[in-house]
């Protein structure tokens, strides 16, 4: 049910002729029913952020919003004011269908990056997706198909907490790299907690989720994660159960978001243990992540450790203190890195399953941390090259 999961949410998704693929659902709306009209919200710290983002920044602020506008088919990205007052014009149209201001609205975009909207498509859709809202299953599934680009799959999550729910959508395929990706995410709940509470909790579940997958190295510009609850279940949570389970759901669309990297035949989980710290040990996590030589070689089925201890002897050391000849590397359980030197031998490991766990230990303390990532294969370089939104 994605975002009609929780109680007090309506949503849906139409074809507002955004996308530049015929007949592409592109345009979602989800509506907050209340009685609580709390928000929350984590953004790209991309310097060129987009106009939605510098919109939605704002609404976010003061911890309040009705409901969320989501397109894909454009970013609206580097476009000046004029996109700002594309961003600001789409949230003053919803907020007269809901009856609200138009600071209770926010805004999300995704796609190309340099154009301007077509804003009439926009309000029109706009208008299309409010006489289309409910709370059934179907319109969670609508909106969550229309946030997607290069997605090839909607990326869901329902958690039943204490007398309470939790559900959410995400899209990400590419331009997929730590603090957060190209990606737009709407989290609802219908528990009864306050703003406070929910950005302190969304502020750790993205940390330890969407900071820590890397298809591509790279980072978008209309990154956006928000939470909304409307407080309709009645139930007041246990903060930690309600920030566990936060988490919990960031972290399973987070892991979505990695089983559909743009064009990836494997998925790739990082373990770095023995560290000095949890930051020591998430940097090395994520020098190795973002080696393109290591995801080459493993798109190719080939276990070669060499790039992986390659790319983690560029963290300094004042990082990740540690002695290069106590380091392991196992690949699915084969040693083929024993104390910085030639372990087992590497045809030993079996690289046919779709994961492919990477384990270092630096044998310096007792702190780990874990990243996922995604092999690069021909197909990455053809979505990329060809894309249009």
């Amino acid at each position: 049910m994605s975002v009609t999961f929780a109680k007090g949410f309506r949503a849906a998704g139409v074809e507002a002729g955004i996308s530049a693929v015929d007949g592409k659902k592109d345009l979602a709306l989800v509506v907050n029913d209340g009685p609580l009209d709390a928000m929350a919200g984590v953004f790209t710290p991309n310097r060129f952020c987009a106009a939605p983002v510098q919109w939605t920044r704002g609404v976010v602020a003061d911890g309040h919003a009705k409901a969320v506008i989501l397109n894909s088919g454009g970013a609206n990205a580097c476009t000046g004011q004029a996109g700002y007052d594309q961003s600001a014009a789409t949230a003053a149209t919803v907020a007269g269908l809901l009856g609200c201001t138009p600071e209770d609205v926010a805004v999300c975009s995704t796609g190309l990056i340099g154009e301007l909207l077509p804003l009439d498509n926009v309000l029109a859709g706009a208008a299309a997706a409010h006489a289309a809202l409910a709370d059934t299953a179907q319109a969670g599934a609508d909106a969550s198909h229309a946030i997607m680009t290069t997605d090839t799959k909607p990326k869901t999550v329902e958690i039943e907490g204490n007398g309470y729910r939790i559900g959410g959508m995400v899209k990400g395929s590419g331009m997929i790299a730590p603090q957060l990706a190209t990606m737009l995410c709407v989290i609802t709940t219908d528990a009864v907690v306050t703003a406070g509470q929910m950005q302190a909790a969304l502020a750790v579940g993205v940390d330890t989720s969407f900071n820590r997958i890397d298809v591509d190295g790279c980072m978008s510009t209309n990154d956006t994660v928000l939470l909304m609850a409307s407080g309709a279940s009645g139930v007041e949570p246990d903060p930690d159960e309600f920030n566990a389970l936060v988490a919990q759901a960031c972290a399973a669309l987070a892991r979505q978001i990695i089983g559909d990297g743009e064009g990836a035949s494997h998925d790739v989980r990082i373990t770095v243990a023995g560290a000095t710290s949890e930051d020591a040990a998430l940097a090395c996590g994520r020098a190795v992540a973002a080696s393109n030589l290591l995801k080459c070689a493993i798109a190719g089925n080939d276990p070669n450790w060499g790039r992986v201890v390659s790319s983690l002897g560029t963290v300094p050391e004042t990082v990740a203190p540690y002695d290069p000849n106590r380091v392991t590397v196992d690949i699915n359980g084969v040693r083929i890195c024993d104390g910085g030197k030639p372990g087992r031998d590497r045809a030993e490991v079996d690289m046919t399953p779709r994961e492919v766990h990477i384990d270092i230990d630096l044998n310096a303390g007792d702190a780990e941390a874990t990243v996922w990532t995604d092999d690069l294969t021909h197909e990455y370089v053809h979505i990329n090259a060809d894309y249009e939104s």
